[in-house]
């Protein structure tokens, strides 16, 4: 087959099927990262909004 440690040479081998508790389980994490980075960003300043609006209304005075 060539040298193993070639990644490239398993792109066109079919994929194996993985345990459904595993599967379950990187679900389930990536479900909570999403999770996480959604409330981070209710929580978190848009630097760029905050400046553009700061500016726009020093304009207007």
């Amino acid at each position: 087959m060539g040298n193993p440690d070639n990644p490239f040479e398993y792109l066109n081998k079919p994929m194996y099927d993985v345990p459904e508790d595993l599967k379950s389980k990187v679900m389930n994490d990536v479900a909570k990262a999403k999770l996480f980075m959604d409330i981070a960003g209710l929580f978190s300043l848009n630097v760029s909004s905050v400046v553009e609006n700061t500016i726009k209304t020093r304009k207007k005075k």
